[in-house]
C-alpha cells in the first residue's frame, strides 16, 4: 500500500522551540480565536479571566511568567471544552511605583524630578511606559499569552478615568469620602505618603533616652522630636501621679529654653511602659495624635518633608534627623536633662517599602475613604464562599484584614497618575469633591479655589478593574463576562487589590467580581532563596524561554506547584522538560511514519488490547478534567508528563512495534488508528500546558477534529 500520508520532513529533526515558536504564535493571532467573538460552534457558557495588568515599567520577571502560564492554561481549557473563553489583557500605569523607577533613572543621568514641572515629567513618564508596554506585550506573546489583544486596556486610558471620576463622586455622594488632617506615612526620600500596605515594619536596635521633663521622667528613642512637646500624659488610675490633675500647668527647663507644660489624662497610656508618663509630639506620631484629637490640643511641626528639623529646632534647624539626634542629647546632658541610656532598646520601626528609608509620620491633609461599610458587604461575600478563595489559610487572613481595616489614604504627592478630581480653598484650605469641574469658589468662606495637585494612590483604580474592563454599565462585555470567573494573582497582593477587587465591585455593580480566587505564591530561584539584583540570582524567565523552550519553561513553573505555596524555579527542571518536548516530537514522528498507508475515515475492528489502551486514556482525560476544575494544575501536568512518557512512549509504542511489524492485517489496522487516537488525545489533553509543541505537530496530522489544536474539542466533551 503507498504512503498516503507522507511523514513531514521536519520530523527528520530534532524539535526546534526557536524556530516554530514565534510562527505559531502569529497563526493563532491571525485566526482571530483570542477574541471570544470569534471563536467556532454555538458558544453559551462564557468563561472569563482579567490579567493582573503588569506594570508598564520593565521586563517581565518570573512572577509574571507563573501568572501567564497558569492564567492561559486555564483559558485555553476552557476554550477547548466549548465555552466563550475570553482572557482580557491590560497594562498598569502603576503611579508610584513607575514614578520610583523612573527617578532611578533620572538619577543615573544625574537629573532630579525637583527640577523639573509636573508636566514635564508627567510627559517624559507617559513616553517612557509606553515604550515598556509594546515592550512588555512582545514579552506576553512570548509565554504564549492566548488573551484577547483587541481589548488590551492601560489604566490611564480616557474610559478607565471617567469609572474611577464616577466611583470617586459616587463614594464622595454617599458621604464615605472624606479629606482630614491625619496622621500619614511620609517617605522623605519620595516625598509622598504612603498606606499601610507600602510600608514594611523593621526591628530595630537603638538607643532608648530617659529625659527629665520638671518632675517626671520621660523616656523616647527620638528626642529630634521633643521640641514642641508641652503636655505630659498619664493614665488616670495611675495611683504615682494621682496628685497631678487635668489640665494642671507647670513650669519647667527644656532643650531650648523654659516652658510651660500641661497634664493631660488619657486612658491610651501604658502604666507598665517606661515610668508612665509621656509627652506627645502629635504631628510625629499616630497614638499621641489620637490623643490630641481627643482632647482639643495644639500641635505643630517638628521635622519636614524632607527630613530635616525646622526652626522651633533652634540652632539644630535644617540638620537631618540622624545628624542632629546626638547633638541633642549631649545639649540635653548639658542641661543635667539626660538621666540615663538604655543602650540595646529593641523596637518596630516602619520604612518605605521601595526605598527602605525610615517613615516619618506628619499631619497632613489628605483625601480618606471610610472602608467599613465597604469591607462589610466583601466580609460577608468572602464568609460565605461567593467568592471562594482557593486555600482556607488565605480565606482566613482575608477575612481577618476586613475585620481590622482602616480607613485608606487614598491622596499621593506624586505626578504620575490619575489626578484627584477636587478642589481647595487656598484661604480656609477646605476641600471639595469636583468631578465635573464646576466648583469655581469655596462654598465655606468665599475663597478661591485651586485644583488638588495630588494623583490617585494606584490601587484605587486596579481596585475597580474587573468591571472597568468589561465596560460597566452598560457594555456587552460587562453583560456576558461578570461576574468574571476567577482572579489569579499573587498572594503578596491579597489585600492591596484582591481584597479592594471585592469591596469596590460590590459597591458599584452589586455584584461580587469574580467567583474564585486563585493565589499562586513567589517564584524564588533554584536553591530556594528570594531572587534580588543585589543577591545576583534573578532568574529571567525569557531567557530561560530562549534557551529551552516556552513549553519547557512552563512546564518548569506549573509541575508540583501546589495554591499559595511559593516555587523554586531550577533551570535544569526546565532543561529536563525540554527533552519532554523532544520525547514527544519523536511519539508524533513514530505514530506519523507507522500509519503512512492507514486509509482514515474507514470502519476499524479495535482489537480488545486496543481498546482496553483507549479505555485508559478516557480515564486519564476524566481524571485531569476534574484536575483542571479544581485547580490541581501541579497534579495534572505531572500525570500527563508520566504519561506520555512513561505509558505511550516507553510502554504502548514499544509493544506495538512487533504488531506493526507482524503480519495480522486485522490488529495492525487495530494499532494504528489505537496510536492515531492516542496522540490527538495526547496533544490535546498537553495542549493548555505546552501549547507550542502540541499545535506544531498538530498542524502535521493527515485527519484531524479542528483546523487548529487552539479550538480543538476537549476528550471528555
Amino acid at each position: 500500500m503507498s504512503d498516503q500520508n507522507p511523514v513531514p520532513e521536519k520530523f527528520l529533526k530534532p524539535y526546534n522551540p526557536q524556530a516554530i515558536e514565534g510562527s505559531i504564535y502569529s497563526a493563532w493571532k491571525e485566526s482571530g480565536y483570542f477574541n471570544p467573538d470569534n471563536l467556532p460552534n454555538e458558544r453559551t457558557e462564557s468563561f472569563c479571566i482579567i490579567m493582573p495588568p503588569p506594570n508598564a515599567n520593565g521586563s517581565l520577571h518570573a512572577g509574571h511568567a507563573l501568572f501567564v502560564t497558569l492564567e492561559d492554561i486555564m483559558v485555553r481549557f476552557a476554550r477547548m471544552r466549548g465555552k466563550k473563553a475570553l482572557w482580557l489583557p491590560g497594562a498598569d500605569h502603576a503611579g508610584f511605583e513607575t514614578q520610583v523607577v523612573y527617578e532611578k533613572k533620572l538619577e543615573k543621568e544625574g537629573r532630579s524630578r525637583f527640577q523639573m514641572t509636573r508636566e514635564e515629567l508627567y510627559k517624559e513618564i507617559w513616553d517612557f511606559t509606553q515604550e515598556n508596554k509594546s515592550f512588555m506585550e512582545g514579552q506576553l506573546e512570548q509565554l504564549g499569552a492566548s488573551c484577547d489583544w483587541s481589548r488590551m486596556l492601560f489604566t490611564l486610558d480616557d474610559r478607565v478615568i471617567k469609572t474611577v471620576y464616577d466611583t470617586f463622586k459616587q463614594l464622595a455622594d454617599d458621604d464615605l469620602v472624606y479629606r482630614g488632617a491625619r496622621i500619614v506615612n511620609w517617605c522623605p526620600k519620595h516625598q509622598t505618603s504612603l498606606s499601610n500596605l507600602e510600608t514594611n515594619a523593621e526591628e530595630r536596635t537603638d538607643k532608648f533616652y530617659y529625659l527629665k521633663y520638671g518632675p517626671f521622667t520621660i523616656g523616647t528613642a527620638r528626642p529630634e522630636t521633643k521640641f514642641g512637646d508641652k503636655y505630659v500624659v498619664m493614665h488616670p488610675d495611675d495611683e504615682r501621679y494621682k496628685e497631678y490633675k487635668h489640665g494642671d500647668t507647670f513650669e519647667l527647663e527644656w532643650i531650648n529654653g523654659p516652658i510651660t507644660a500641661t497634664v493631660v489624662k488619657d486612658e491610651a497610656i501604658d502604666m507598665e511602659f517606661g515610668t508612665g508618663v509621656m509627652t506627645i509630639t502629635p504631628w510625629h506620631d499616630s497614638t499621641d495624635f489620637e490623643i490630641a484629637e481627643r482632647h482639643g490640643l495644639d500641635y505643630e511641626q517638628i521635622i519636614d518633608e524632607r527630613g530635616r528639623l525646622l526652626p522651633i529646632a533652634g540652632e539644630f534647624e535644617g540638620m537631618k534627623i540622624l545628624e542632629a539626634r546626638d547633638k541633642i542629647i549631649e545639649k540635653l546632658e548639658g542641661k543635667g536633662l539626660l538621666e540615663k541610656i538604655d543602650e540595646n532598646y529593641t523596637h518596630t520601626v516602619m520604612t518605605c517599602y521601595k526605598c527602605s528609608n525610615l517613615i516619618e509620620p506628619q499631619v497632613r491633609k489628605q483625601w480618606f475613604i471610610k472602608m467599613m461599610p465597604l469591607a462589610e458587604p466583601a466580609i460577608e461575600a468572602i464568609g460565605k464562599d461567593k467568592v471562594r478563595i482557593i486555600t482556607p489559610q488565605h480565606k482566613k487572613v482575608a477575612l481577618h484584614f476586613l475585620n481590622n481595616i482602616q480607613d485608606w489614604n487614598i491622596s499621593r504627592q506624586i505626578a504620575w497618575g490619575i489626578p484627584i478630581p477636587a478642589k481647595i480653598c487656598t484661604k480656609c484650605d477646605a476641600g471639595f469633591v469636583d468631578v465635573e469641574d464646576t466648583v469655581t469658589k469655596c462654598a465655606d468662606c468665599g475663597g478661591t479655589v485651586e485644583k488638588d495637585p495630588d494623583t490617585f494612590d494606584t490601587w484605587f483604580s486596579s481596585g475597580q478593574w474587573p468591571f472597568i474592563t468589561l465596560g460597566y454599565p452598560e457594555g456587552n462585555d460587562f453583560k456576558t463576562y461578570y461576574p468574571t470567573s476567577v482572579m489569579e494573582t499573587g498572594h503578596d497582593i491579597l489585600f492591596f487589590w484582591v481584597a479592594r477587587m471585592v469591596m469596590l465591585g460590590l459597591y458599584r455593580t452589586g455584584e461580587v467580581p469574580f467567583k474564585d480566587v486563585y493565589l499562586h505564591g513567589l517564584v524564588r530561584d533554584a536553591k530556594g532563596a528570594k531572587m534580588s539584583k543585589s543577591k545576583g540570582n534573578v532568574i529571567s524567565p525569557l531567557e530561560v524561554s530562549e534557551q529551552y523552550g516556552t513549553d519547557a519553561l512552563r512546564m518548569g513553573l506549573v509541575v508540583g506547584n501546589t495554591p499559595g505555596t511559593d516555587l523554586n524555579l531550577d533551570p535544569q527542571k526546565v532543561s529536563a522538560y525540554k527533552k519532554f518536548a523532544n520525547k514527544l516530537w519523536n511519539v508524533a514522528r513514530f505514530v506519523l511514519t507507522e500509519t503512512t498507508d492507514f486509509e482514515f475515515g474507514t470502519e476499524v475492528a479495535f482489537a480488545s488490547e486496543d481498546e482496553e489502551i483507549m479505555r485508559k486514556i478516557d480515564e486519564l482525560s476524566k481524571e485531569l478534567t476534574d484536575d483542571m476544575e479544581q485547580y490541581r494544575f501541579h497534579l495534572a501536568s505531572e500525570k500527563i508528563y508520566h504519561y506520555v512518557w512513561h505509558e505511550l512512549a516507553d510502554k504502548i509504542i514499544e509493544d506495538s512495534k512487533p504488531v506493526l511489524q507482524g503480519d495480522d492485517e486485522r490488529k495492525k489496522r487495530s494499532r494504528q488508528a489505537t496510536l492515531y487516537t492516542l496522540l490527538t488525545t495526547s496533544l490535546k489533553i498537553l495542549h493548555p500546558f505546552m501549547p507550542f509543541v502540541t499545535e506544531e505537530i498538530w498542524q502535521s496530522l493527515p485527519q484531524k477534529d479542528a483546523d487548529m489544536l487552539i479550538v480543538a474539542p476537549w476528550p471528555t466533551q
